[in-house]
């Protein structure tokens, strides 16, 4: 199986920065997602997907709290993507020093986001590594105009060790991910 093709393609891609937050029994958290789409074309009916690994705390309390919400950012908020993407909420909260509000589902909302949608999940897949969610839009708002920081963007303007910290972890997760992946396709 040759998957460098597969590898190179994805390469191509340049997927903007999502800051995915929820709130479960008093515990809130976020976590930094790139696997984020538009679900509908429907223009009275908004629907996003995601997908969240389920070895993140954040993971939890979407699972428990069938809610969430989608932060949309921009170059200004890099020292968020480092903020909630190399951090965990069970050690620590990532919230601290920020202006955070609850939303109508009670998700925090960070209101200097270039903009934000609050979800409600509608049907969850799991794909062993990782639950693929289906999401109604129930509320939003755009901040801002200035274009969204993609990836491409942030590892540019990544100081070494946050670069460095960003590979470790991922390459940490990318072995946590196989693993279940295995699991699941022998189940």
């Amino acid at each position: 199986m040759d998957v460098s093709a597969a590898t190179s393609l994805f390469a191509r891609l340049d997927r903007e920065i999502w800051l995915l937050t929820s709130q479960a029994d008093g515990r809130r958290g976020g976590l930094i997602a790139t696997f984020v789409n538009q679900a509908s074309i429907v223009p009275e009916m908004p629907r996003v997907v995601v997908g969240l690994a389920k070895q993140h705390h954040t993971w939890e309390l979407v699972q428990a709290s069938g809610v969430f919400a989608l932060h949309l950012l921009g170059q200004r908020h890099l020292e968020w993507v480092w903020r909630f993407g190399l951090s965990s909420a069970r050690r620590e909260d990532k919230f601290a020093g920020l202006e955070a509000r609850p939303g109508v589902t009670n998700c925090p909302l960070l209101p200097d986001a270039l903009g934000w949608l609050e979800c409600r999940v509608e049907a969850a897949l799991d794909t062993g590594d990782r639950t693929v969610y289906l999401a109604e839009v129930i509320d939003g708002r755009v901040v801002s105009d200035d274009p969204p920081l993609t990836v491409a963007r942030m590892l540019q303007l990544a100081p070494a060790d946050k670069l460095a910290d960003l590979k470790r972890q991922m390459n940490e997760d990318a072995a946590v991910d196989a693993a279940a992946i295995r699991r699941w396709r022998q189940s």
